[in-house]
């Protein structure tokens, strides 16, 4: 996997002022304590649970930009004073430590977007969060072990962001980036907090996923709806979401250049049949929430054949859904499922490529690189091999840049236009049935005989 290199000395510190701290109680849960009189934010936090109540300040060794900015640190710009720019990188964070597993698998099942609940049902979404985080950390944390124990996305967003602070100082902006990640350290609210500290006067945010989905630039999107609704310097603020962006010639080519290069490390290049994996989403989301995400995975994929057909690169490709959780139906075809029938069919060489991650996490390195690379081997497929994540690819950085430059001129205030991610005006008997029973049922049908003693340790 490509990184960018360090060329000089970054402070990576993420100051608390203006921050909401927080709190355990005797149960584990956690909230939120007053905001400090030293900062000069006025957001209330009503964003993710914290475990425990910790200091933020890290250091990196990648240069010249940092996940939140110090106070002291200024930036000398090409522009008038007036202005100053700022680009939100959204990812969805991870556990840096086994310990931070299951607080970490809380925030993501407290998430509205994550477990899709009617409004009757809201009150369940903590208890339900609980429980679920609860008995799926111990399998959780075995798949964190196994990659070092943690999750490096921290890391590798960092050196993203540096990375493209670089590349648009390059095309003549200087921007300051943050980084807000959704369910772990730094949070986004966190990343507003600082915002709105450094006065930045025209934001970008960029999403880190490149196929847009309710359920994961959709869930921070609504994050920044709701900060807009209770504060004005954020209501007031020219902001651009680029909501997108897998359709960009600059990611398309990187994507093809990185197959091509993975490709030649075979024997036989032209009888390896490429598996793109993406990361799957319930059937529901798509079906009843009017998620664009599966038809935009498959235009994604198309172009990158495309661009690969152009290049004279003729192979057989398919494209299957990773990550399922529970009995409910997800997006068709599960990635274990075709590993055994393309084991099956014959292929004996084959090419995994995560096309919705830039970023390497537990996905890729323990449920692809492990898990579905032993389970194809034992379906017959005698050659495996697999496309890193873009992570900081010249290329690649190269595009979000130009993309974050477009984006500037068409940033406006929120309030005077309505984004994805919006509750639907779906009939509540059909959303009912479709959503709650077919979701929050089908949990405590998956964790069924275990369910009432599991939960009764819990309370102990």
């Amino acid at each position: 996997m490509a990184f960018c290199r360090p060329r000089g000395k970054l402070t990576c510190s993420t100051n608390l002022a203006g921050s909401a701290k927080f709190e355990q109680n005797l149960h584990g849960k956690v909230k939120p304590l007053q905001l400090s009189a030293s900062g000069p934010s006025s957001l209330v936090h009503r964003g993710p649970v914290l475990k425990h109540q910790r200091s933020l300040a890290v250091r990196s060794a990648a240069a010249d930009a940092y996940t939140t900015f110090d106070e002291n640190v200024k930036v000398v710009t090409s522009h008038a004073v007036e202005e100053k720019v700022g680009v939100l990188l959204f990812n969805l964070g991870g556990p840096e430590t086994l310990n931070d597993v299951q607080p970490f698998l809380f925030n993501l099942f407290a998430d509205p977007d994550i477990i899709r609940l009617p409004r009757l049902f809201r009150f369940l979404q903590r208890p339900l969060a609980k429980l679920i985080s609860t008995l799926r950390a111990p399998k959780s944390k075995e798949a964190y072990a196994s990659i070092g124990g943690g999750s490096p996305l921290r890391r590798i967003t960092d050196e993203q962001a540096n990375a493209l602070k670089i590349a648009l100082k390059e095309k003549n902006l200087e921007a300051d980036i943050y980084v807000g990640m959704r369910y772990w350290y730094p949070f986004t609210e966190e990343a507003f907090d600082q915002i709105k500290k450094d006065k930045i006067t025209k934001l970008v945010v960029l999403p880190l996923y490149p196929q847009y989905s309710i359920s994961t630039s959709g869930s921070s999107i609504r994050v920044l709806q709701n900060i807009v609704k209770e504060d004005a310097y954020f209501a007031g603020l020219p902001i651009s979401i680029i909501e997108s962006w897998y359709q960009r010639e600059g990611y398309v080519k990187s994507m093809a250049d990185l197959i091509e290069k993975e490709l030649t490390v075979f024997s036989n290049p032209e009888e390896v049949m490429i598996f793109f994996s993406a990361h799957g989403v319930p059937l529901t989301y798509v079906k009843d929430a009017g998620d664009p995400y599966r038809d935009q995975m498959e235009d994604c994929i198309a172009l990158i054949m495309d661009e690969l057909r152009s290049r004279g690169t003729l192979n057989n490709h398919t494209l299957a859904y990773q990550s399922r959780v529970g009995p409910i139906q997800w997006l068709k075809p599960y990635t274990d499922e075709v590993l055994v029938e393309l084991g099956q069919k014959g292929v004996k060489s084959l090419l995994a490529v995560p096309v919705s991650f830039v970023s390497e996490h537990i996905e890729t390195l323990e449920e692809i690189d492990m898990e579905y690379r032993e389970l194809a081997l034992e379906s017959g497929i005698e050659n495996w091999g697999r496309v890193p994540a873009l992570g900081c690819t010249s290329s690649f950085i190269s595009d979000l840049a130009d993309a974050v430059v477009e984006a500037l001129p068409s940033a406006s205030a929120l309030t005077t236009r309505k984004v994805k991610g919006t509750d639907s005006d779906m009939d509540m008997r059909h959303y009912l049935t479709k959503m709650f029973f077919g979701s929050v049922l089908a949990f405590f049908l998956l964790l069924s005989p275990r369910l009432v003693s599991a939960f009764r340790n819990t309370l102990q």
